[in-house]
């Protein structure tokens, strides 16, 4: 079994063919074919279930699959820790809808003019989403919203984030979780850490309503809360940078409105890419001390 049949496996299970994969890899198909059959014959098993011009994955190449991640990636740390390059290829990365808007701009700015050879692919979704998208390898980082508890990843917390309660313009001031009663809650569908955080304040009080309104876009959560619908909570970062948004701002108590954002990435893998995100984070955070 070498590293080059295991990539040609990897690229067909990911671009779902040969064609395709010969495509990516700038083969001619029919050399695709070859490879796969000769890793087929290295490790005595079939890796694909085939049906007319089909590849479907078998259960043991399933299990082969993880394993041809992991070699491919730890055959790329030693290059990267031998030669000292910068990180190439393709970055996938992920973050909170919130932390997209809010936070992200100017820290993918500076990636890209640092590292332009580097495809960055940013993927939004909830706390939990992006959790299980960067264990299973399906991301390489993630922005999120609270430390994991998985011990398959590591952390750096980078943004720090300040929660509020937000109302229409003309709402009554809402001091404490029982002023919201009766009141409908506008959120991310569940495996959002937000939605959990003011689940969690307004069980306090004894606030248990089950009317929850999912939107998967902070805009449109904004504009339906703008419209006197119910509330929601985000942090201030959204709304500072939506300063045209008709919205009543309504602080809670610290213990759930102070939060850090955490960076997320799989423990004991030192991933090039990885590691010149924290470095452009450590690079902003001294500008921003400075300034």
């Amino acid at each position: 079994m070498n590293l080059s049949d295991l990539e040609v496996f990897k690229a067909v299970v990911e671009e779902g063919g040969v064609i395709r994969a010969a495509r990516r890899l700038h083969r001619v198909p029919s050399n695709v074919t070859t490879r796969i059959k000769q890793l087929e014959a290295d490790v005595g098993v079939s890796l694909f279930h085939r049906n007319r011009q089909r590849l479907h994955l078998s259960p043991t190449g399933e299990v082969l699959l993880d394993y041809a991640d992991r070699l491919i990636r730890l055959s790329e740390e030693a290059r990267v820790a031998v030669s000292g390059t910068a990180p190439r290829g393709v970055f996938k990365l992920g973050a909170l809808e919130s932390t997209t808007a809010s936070r992200l701009p100017e820290v993918l700015g500076a990636f890209h003019r640092r590292y332009p050879d580097v495809r960055l692919e940013l993927t939004t979704g909830t706390n939990d989403q992006l959790v299980e998208a960067v264990v299973e390898r399906r991301l390489d980082a993630a922005f999120i919203a609270e430390r994991p508890v998985s011990r398959a990843l590591t952390c750096e917390e980078v943004f720090p984030e300040r929660l509020v309660v937000i109302s229409g313009a003309d709402h009554e001031p809402i001091r404490r979780a029982r002023d919201t009663r009766g009141l409908s809650l506008i959120a991310f569908p569940e495996g959002c850490a937000y939605r959990r955080v003011l689940q969690r304040w307004l069980g306090r009080a004894g606030n248990t309503t089950s009317r929850v309104l999912e939107f998967s876009s902070y805009h449109a959560i904004i504009a339906c809360v703008a419209s006197g619908t119910g509330i929601a909570l985000m942090p201030e970062s959204v709304l500072d940078a939506m300063p045209l948004a008709r919205v009543r701002r309504h602080p809670i108590a610290k213990a759930y409105a102070n939060i850090v954002t955490p960076l997320v990435w799989r423990a004991g893998e030192a991933l090039a890419s990885v590691a010149a995100l924290r470095g452009i984070l450590a690079t902003l955070r001294k500008a921003g001390r400075r300034g």
